[in-house]
């Protein structure tokens, strides 16, 4: 294996990381509305990714990161043809952020509904747009010979990535159902079995229309594989979570999650990014990578940090690893005198 097959592996490993982590974070925060009956069960529902949220984000800014620097002309190419997109995911990401830090500062009604539509908006923007992204990254976007999108923002606006879009966003609220089954208790904790039932067949439905359209417009044997294991992990976490194995069910919407992006790299790959125009104009894993010995360097810096990163943050969730409800939030302080 060439070190830039290596890096497009890594960086694959990289974005499915984030979407695993980062999925069921943007699903909680649509919850926040489709869930949640009052502020008490939202603050719930919160508290569940307090602890995480920003250590999920980390992900983002390493597949960014290794991007650039492993691939330096596909990230060029990509984040200025993805400009708006981009920047309206950037966006929302430091509102979301803002919003949960801010949020308790202030015992006013309005001030904390406020936050909380940024989160919930923060949140299902983002699911929805990655959704987007990728789906045109795999489709082909208009490359000209000079390795630059030659396109706007409309070519991105597409039935078929608007409907990876759909993909993502019911998928990413699903991934978010089964954690609140895993993290709460009492009645929010059912409901959100119920919710994630519906949510689990709404996202096969979807999966069976886009995965299957990618799979005969780019797919390989190794597409299929794939294919075939999203539909049976989905499957499974439907039926674990029928009979309340909460620990199974999210181990298996997980895996839906990291199958259906694995998919979408598999199909992808040796190609980086597509070009509509022209197939030999394509930015593949060779000819957008950077020089062997940068590649060399970043491998050495790599094999040793990465199971270090993954080991303290799997270290962070076993030590926030309790369940949480409405009995263990405190009740609101009385708002100050005028």
């Amino acid at each position: 294996m060439h070190l830039h097959d290596l890096w497009f592996l890594l960086i694959a490993v990289l974005w499915t990381g984030y979407f695993f982590l980062e999925g069921f974070d943007f699903g909680i925060g649509v919850l926040t509305k489709l869930l949640a009956r009052d502020r008490t069960e939202r603050r719930v529902l919160i508290n569940t990714i307090g602890p995480v949220w920003d250590g999920n984000e980390v992900w983002l800014i390493t597949a960014a990161g290794a991007t650039f620097a492993a691939f330096p002309d596909w990230y060029a190419t990509l984040f200025s043809g993805f400009y708006l997109p981009f920047l309206l995911i950037l966006v929302c990401l430091i509102l979301r952020g803002v919003a949960f830090e801010y949020r308790h500062k202030r015992a006013g009604e309005r001030w904390q509904l406020n936050w909380e539509h940024a989160i919930f908006w923060c949140s299902l923007v983002p699911a929805f747009a990655w959704g987007v992204v990728f789906a045109n990254i795999v489709r082909g976007v208009p490359i000209g010979r000079d390795k630059n999108f030659a396109g706007d923002v409309l070519d991105l606006l597409n039935p078929y990535a608007l409907l990876g879009g759909a993909l993502t966003l019911v998928l990413f609220t699903f991934h978010g159902a089964v954690f609140a089954t895993l993290k709460t208790v009492g009645d929010i904790r059912h409901r959100a079995r119920s919710r994630a039932t519906v949510l689990g067949m709404t996202s096969g439905v979807l999966g069976v229309t886009f995965l299957g359209w990618t799979q005969i417009e780019s797919g390989n044997g190794r597409s299929l594989v794939a294919l075939i294991v999203a539909g049976a992990a989905l499957i499974a976490a439907l039926a674990m979570n029928h009979f309340g194995r909460e620990g199974w069910t999210f181990a298996f919407s997980g895996v839906t999650v990291a199958a259906v992006f694995a998919l979408v790299f598999l199909a992808l790959f040796p190609d980086v990014m597509p070009s509509s125009l022209d197939p030999a104009w394509n930015l593949t894993a060779a000819n957008a990578a950077s020089s062997p010995y940068t590649l060399k360097i970043m491998t050495w810096v790599a094999v040793p940090m990465t199971p270090l990163i993954i080991g303290y943050q799997a270290w962070t969730y076993w030590v926030f690893r309790k369940r949480i409800g409405t009995q263990h939030i405190p009740a609101p302080a009385p708002a100050p005198a005028a």
